[in-house]
């Protein structure tokens, strides 16, 4: 059964130097690396650039004790997707850590709300019933064979991506192109995708945010710390609308309110879970001009949509796309041009 050090043996002498005995697969994900927000859109030949997906960024790890899944802030999800644990378990490596995107796709395009319903479900019953199916993008390796393969250049670390697994539902390759800029942003937006990833093609993967990886966007969103709510006004249900912050030197920064994109099961019980995380005062640090605004410890974390921001830093038609349980509160801050998710 081939372990994967043959195709590590097939590598240029110059890569070969750059390999190193791995540590546990579960120290290697344990920091993912992160993109960087970006308006730049003309690129050279030095560049690579993938579909940017709305999904959520999951690190699999393959070791003698089995399959793991870890979200972005360390979490174990292998009871959510247990697919993808029986896809990774069956592959003939059986050492091996990759980078990907957990994703659902609604009409050719992925759909972060349709996610949600499966996010968080642990029971199999519940998954099952759920009737979501997932795919796993894999995008990067950052082990094989016992080998840490993180120095590597991208493009090598993608060809050995491509073929140490085998790739059939919920397991799917991220291609990439290799020629990108303002025209294939378009072409993406056209097709309705959430942007794209551009990625130096020599770049070594790096557990930190980096300017590697630059993350060009077709609309503007990212997530925001829940700090509170409104109530409802005439017959609507829940609450009124959602109050939102950002971190900025360990302070939360009110940044708006969201009262559209809500399904009336998202209201009900979105209420009820902020009901058992009311606090009496505010979490946010300056002032926020709503009248009798409930205040809630902030520990819920908001996908949100809009247009662009305010002169003075707020929302403008900002529309709500679901919860993030993939995210640590206090590591949202605002996205600038040179910050930013992944």
């Amino acid at each position: 059964m081939p372990d994967g050090s043959e195709l590590l043996s097939s590598l240029p002498p110059e890569q070969v130097r750059l390999l190193t005995v791995a540590r546990p697969g579960r120290e290697l994900a344990a920091r993912p690396m992160l993109a960087t927000l970006s308006e730049r859109r003309a690129f050279s030949a030095q560049w690579v650039f993938e579909r940017k997906l709305d999904g959520v960024r999951v690190l699999a790890v393959r070791e003698a004790g089995g399959v793991t899944l870890l979200s972005r802030s360390g979490r174990r999800v292998d009871d959510t997707y247990p697919e993808v644990v029986a896809a990774l378990t069956a592959q003939e490596r059986a050492d091996f850590t990759v980078d990907g995107e957990i994703v659902a796709y609604r009409g050719g395009r992925t759909d972060f709300g349709l996610l949600q319903q499966r996010m968080g479900l642990t029971r199999p019953a519940e998954v099952a019933a759920s009737g979501v199916r997932v795919l796993y993008c894999a995008f990067d390796l950052l082990r094989l064979a016992g080998a840490d393969t993180t120095a590597l250049p991208l493009r090598a670390r993608k060809s050995l991506l491509r073929r140490a697994l085998v790739y059939r539902p919920p397991l799917r390759f991220t291609p990439h192109r290799n020629e990108g800029g303002a025209a294939l942003l378009a072409e993406a937006c056209a097709r309705g995708w959430e942007g794209l990833i551009a990625k130096r093609a020599d770049s070594r993967y790096q557990p930190r945010r980096s300017a590697d990886w630059l993350k060009l966007k077709c609309f503007h969103g990212q997530e925001f710390v829940i700090g509170g709510f409104t109530e409802p006004t005439g017959a609507r249900e829940g609450f009124g609308a959602l109050l939102l912050g950002t971190y900025a030197a360990g302070e939360l920064r009110y940044a708006g309110k969201v009262g559209t994109g809500f399904a009336h099961r998202t209201l009900v019980d979105l209420r009820a879970r902020l009901e058992g995380l009311r606090v009496t005062g505010s979490p946010f640090a300056g002032p926020v001009a709503e009248r009798r605004p409930r205040w809630v410890s902030p520990q819920l974390v908001a996908q949100v949509e809009f247009a662009e921001w305010t002169r003075d830093g707020m929302l403008r038609h900002p529309r709500f796309v679901g919860l993030r349980d993939d995210k640590r509160p206090g590591d949202v801050v605002r996205e600038r041009d040179g910050g930013g998710g992944r």
